[in-house]
């Protein structure tokens, strides 16, 4: 890193220390400056971008350092009034670590800038384009101190802001987009990721290097690598907005804008707003299985309904869902329906299966067992001419299920596993579950099946309380993720229990389990219950597997 003769000068005091540093000197090598907290003077830089509370300039005498940021944020409302781009200044200024919230990593920048000097003007603003001018975003890991997996436990082990370590831009994505804080830069080909939210910031990829890349032209998280290449484009600093109907695969004109700091993520914020230049046409296609009617073809969907009521606007959409994505499978797995306060879900599933029979002549049955109180639970949807209820026993909401050896009854079905409560509920009185919702479980016969099989509905906890991957705080706190190894351990063990009675049993486990597939609450369900990820089975590549 290039210095300079004031940083040589003995006996100095420690406002000329701090004095006509370059911005890669304040920036560091480093998360954190290492003149946090101090003032500078005569910080000269050519303006490359203006937003609404600050400017953003770059130095003019740049040293050779991949992860020192040669651009800075100068934070004041005013500070930009009677500047331009293009403009070379100098300025006073305080060097501040500003966050929002304690979760997310701090950004460095000048605040309560004084004595602004311009020195010339009319330069040329010329941004860094991604991946030429500076290195490639890595595409596996985030930080040194995830210790290789975002997801490994324990979580929150160590904060960046307190170990702030040395950056290396070229294995770590954090460290890569750290280190251009600041500076303008262009994306060359990008394209969405993923759908915006409602104020049109959207996940893109440039013409990098990525991994995962799926043939819907998203990125496909797996175990120890969750995409760190990914970039958030966010609010235009002209003050136009960005479109919010991007799809997943929608190509955009090249975008130039600033590397920050926002709400826990690293973000570039545009000059303007992004131009949608190719409209995917990679949809998600229907599902090819069609149910058949019998028993060697049994076809089984899965969809969490997600707030739904009887009045909801977007019912008669679920209902089609149903009908042209999953085609009308034999049986469903679902979550129903809206918290207010009714127990019974009884008006919601008969408006759902109602649309459903109304649109594609499908009649539908229902299965549930009713919460003590509130209204979110699992329930089945079936086909009742092809699957039914083996040996039925409606449980209650604070009845236990429990797995029982058959009995022959002398039609072909002696020594299958049965269910005291069918459909049942799982261990619901146990810690594991509180404010969770608990599992249902089902025994069904097919149509001329000489066994049963049996399902397992899930809804695990949700990753409430769980921490940006661009956040401080590392690994991330990935939400309740106790509650879940402690429910995958309750569910699993309970599958355990038929297939020790039966191993040829046919069980599936189904539902939202609110985790990863190569996440740790994962792991111990497939371990306890000796269940296998049917993508797995299936031998789908890995970037095509929903996460």
């Amino acid at each position: 890193m290039k210095t300079t003769p004031v940083l040589c000068v003995a006996l100095a005091s420690l406002q000329s220390l701090a004095a006509a540093l370059t911005i890669a000197e304040i920036n560091g090598n480093k998360f954190l400056s290492p003149y946090s907290g101090k003032s500078v003077t005569n910080v000269t830089g050519l303006v490359i971008a203006k937003g609404p509370s600050g400017i953003f300039i770059r130095s003019t005498t740049p040293d050779d350092d991949k992860a020192t940021s040669e651009s800075i944020y100068v934070y004041g409302t005013s500070v930009g009034a009677n500047l331009a781009v293009g403009d070379v200044i100098t300025l006073d200024g305080k060097v501040t670590e500003y966050r929002s919230n304690a979760a997310y990593i701090y950004l460095t920048e000048i605040t309560s800038p004084k004595n602004v000097q311009v020195l010339s003007s009319g330069n040329t603003v010329t941004p860094l384009v991604i991946g030429k001018d500076t290195l490639s975003p890595p595409t596996v890991q985030y930080t040194s101190l995830d210790g290789g997996d975002i997801y490994g436990l324990p979580n929150g082990v160590a904060n960046i802001s307190v170990v702030n370590p040395v950056l290396d831009p070229t294995q770590y994505g954090l460290d890569f987009w750290e280190s251009l804080s600041g500076e303008l830069v262009t994306i060359k080909k990008p394209q969405a990721i993923k759908t915006p939210n409602k104020y049109g910031d959207t996940w893109v990829v440039g013409d990098w290097a990525t991994t995962g890349r799926n043939k819907h032209s998203g990125l496909t998280m797996s175990d120890k690598d969750s995409n760190p290449e990914a970039i958030i484009i966010g609010t235009p600093l002209d003050g136009t907005k960005n479109p919010t109907t991007a799809k997943m695969g929608d190509e955009f004109e090249d975008i130039t804008g600033v590397v920050q700091q926002v709400f826990g993520f690293y973000y570039i914020l545009p000059l303007t707003a992004v131009k949608t230049t190719t409209f995917s046409s990679a949809a998600v296609p229907p599902t090819t299985f069609l149910s058949q009617g019998k028993c060697t073809a049994v076809t089984v969907g899965s969809y969490n309904v997600e707030n739904l009521a009887p009045t909801s606007a977007h019912l008669p959409k679920v209902a089609a869902h149903i009908i042209d994505y999953l085609k009308t499978p034999d049986l469903m797995t679902t979550a129903v329906p809206t918290d207010d306060g009714v127990v019974s879900a009884n008006a919601t599933l008969t408006a759902l299966v109602n649309s459903i029979k109304t649109l594609s002549g499908v009649t539908y049955s229902f299965a549930d067992v009713d919460p003590p109180g509130g209204n979110i639970r699992q329930a089945y949807l079936y086909r009742p001419e092809v699957v039914s209820l083996y040996q039925p026993n409606q449980g209650g909401p604070n009845d236990a299920t429990a797995v029982v050896p058959g009995k022959g009854n002398g039609k072909g079905l002696g020594g299958a596993p049965t269910l005291t409560f069918n459909p049942g509920r799982i261990e619901p009185a146990n810690e594991a579950w509180k404010d969770s919702r608990k599992p249902l479980v089902a025994a069904w016969r097919a149509k001329g099946a000489k066994r049963p099989f049996y399902t397992v509905n899930v809804h695990w906890s949700s990753k409430g309380g769980g921490t940006s991957l661009h956040g401080d705080i590392r690994p991330p706190i990935n939400g309740v993720v106790a509650g879940r190894i402690a429910q995958a351990n309750v569910t699993g063990s309970f599958i355990a229990q038929i297939l020790a009675l039966d191993p040829t049993a046919k069980v599936i486990a189904a539902g939202d389990f609110n985790e990863f597939a190569f996440v740790q609450p994962m792991k111990t369900f497939s371990a306890v219950s000796k269940m296998v990820d049917l993508d797995e089975v299936t031998k789908i590549p890995i970037e095509e597997r929903y996460t």
